[in-house]
């Protein structure tokens, strides 16, 4: 089987459950357990490599690629989207109360199709060596999305969200537009693997290039969350429903940066524009890092928490594509997966349970329910970047890849500062979960999905803390 057959099935896979969710009544969160199966079995497809006897079609050589590195960002989008699933699944209380008032769960069907579809185009843009292709992978995102964050039409923070998330992906999309447009005024083509022996024979304008770079930077920083285009972050976190959340913190963070690095890659490695794009990457990521931890000090709220550390997060990750260690990047992304999702697997359960987002709706858990507690201590412990954990190895492997390339000390500060500040935050809920005492000290049900899927994360954040081989041997080290 061809290497893009793949897309093409999950596609295919996504509109068959449609049309079956269309014409069934009952039970509408077991499509959602129908749909992650289905994913896993593509999920499966990925680990097998492509046969050589089945290459990539000559036609589609131009635009697609199907190496290591894009097999590895598959694996997150279509990991991910499972995840999302799943959580939906045991979510599902609280999208019924917000779609139909809780009556029954007829109008939700949809909603366990759609990240199909956002997993499609987060696949496709894993193997896109084209702008044009980059484009439409993203937009295939995109739209998927902003009809998945309003989808509690009965929560105006969800309806909010919905419309903050248009109106400034609409803008986003205009200024990629826009920069495309430019690149390929200056270039001559779209196609990014021309780019190294172009910028090689100088045949190009660069005050045209760099500015369709710099808009392209804008773009994508709506995407990856990072200043000046955070402003969204944390009202369409609030607003969206938990499980979408999590799908934009992580498999559209993933996607995002791998486009930021496809894209830019030839412009750091030429000598004419890799002074002025890192310059501009390392200010960013200063300024990413300084607002995301600063933002996340005063937060009460864990779903915006998590969002401003979400943007701290990305200033780290600007890091890595700045001195160009990608292997460090992706490292990063994939353990961020594990405790991101960890964490949202237990603010949805507490959401549905408590109907609160707020810190104090955690306060006690331990004594309420000790896996709940066990699970979240060890997500926050990762994402702090506590030694033993997955997380302490991706913020290991930014740091030394900007100590080896000679940062400048100033952004090597703010970066140590973040970590600290890191430390305050995230082990702010672990005190209200121990040390709080809880006004209902009624011990919380666990469902056998959301147990299931957290005895495994955690188990795998500490593995992965100890031996994190498997993913180095993911990216093919």
């Amino acid at each position: 089987m061809q290497p893009h057959f793949i897309e093409f099935i999950t596609v295919g896979f996504g509109l068959i459950l449609l049309m079956f969710e269309a014409f069934t009544k009952g039970n509408k969160s077991q499509i959602g357990l129908l749909a992650a199966t289905g994913l896993a079995v593509i999920l499966a497809m990925l680990f097998c490599p492509a046969p050589s006897c089945c290459p990539v079609p000559e036609w589609m050589e131009r635009f697609y690629s199907d190496d290591q590195t894009a097999r590895f960002y598959k694996i997150i989008a279509v990991t991910s989207t499972i995840l999302v699933l799943l959580m939906s699944v045991d979510f599902s209380k609280v999208l019924s109360k917000f779609t139909t008032g809780g009556e029954d769960d007829s109008a939700t069907g949809e909603f366990y199709c759609l990240p199909i579809f956002a997993c499609a185009g987060l696949m496709w843009m894993a193997s896109a060596t084209d702008l044009v292709s980059i484009f439409v992978s993203l937009e295939l995102v995109t739209i998927s999305f902003y009809v998945m964050v309003a989808f509690m039409r009965r929560n105006v923070g969800s309806l909010e969200a919905g419309v903050k998330y248009l109106i400034l992906g609409a803008l986003s999309t205009g200024f990629l537009v826009y920069g495309i447009a430019w690149i390929y005024g200056a270039m001559g083509t779209t196609d990014i693997t021309l780019y190294s022996s172009i910028l090689e024979s100088e045949a190009y304008h660069l005050n045209y290039l760099l500015f369709g770079i710099a808009l392209i930077l804008l773009a994508l920083g709506f995407k990856v969350g990072a200043v000046p285009m955070q402003l969204w972050i944390a009202d369409v976190y609030q607003g969206a429903p938990t499980p979408i959340t999590a799908f934009l913190s992580v498999a559209s963070k993933a996607a995002g940066f791998l486009v930021l690095m496809t894209i830019l890659s030839p412009f750091l490695a030429a000598d004419a524009t890799s002074s002025t794009v890192s310059s501009i990457l390392l200010i960013m990521a200063g300024a990413t890092l300084l607002y995301g931890n600063l933002a996340a000090i005063s937060q009460n709220n864990f779903k915006r928490l998590l969002a401003y550390s979400s943007i701290a997060h990305a200033g780290f990750l600007l890091i890595g594509v700045a001195t160009q260690d990608y292997n460090a990047v992706s490292f990063y992304l994939g353990t961020y997966l594990l405790m991101t999702f960890a964490a949202f697997f237990v603010l949805a359960l507490i959401r549905s349970e408590e109907d609160s987002d707020e810190l104090e709706a955690f306060d006690g858990l331990g004594k309420r329910n000790p896996l709940l507690a066990f699970a979240l201590t060890i997500a926050m412990a990762a994402l702090a970047g506590i030694p033993l954990t997955a997380g302490f190895w991706g913020k290991f492997l930014i740091f030394k890849s900007a100590i080896a390339n000679d940062i400048s000390w100033w952004l090597l500060s703010i970066a140590f500062v973040s970590v600290a500040a890191g430390f305050y935050y995230y082990l702010k809920v672990v005190k209200a979960m121990y040390w709080n005492t809880a006004k209902d000290n009624t011990s919380i049900t666990v469902p056998v999905i959301t147990k299931v899927v957290l005895i495994l994360l955690t188990a795998a954040i500490l593995i992965l803390g100890i031996y994190p081989q498997p993913i180095f041997s993911l990216l093919g080290q």
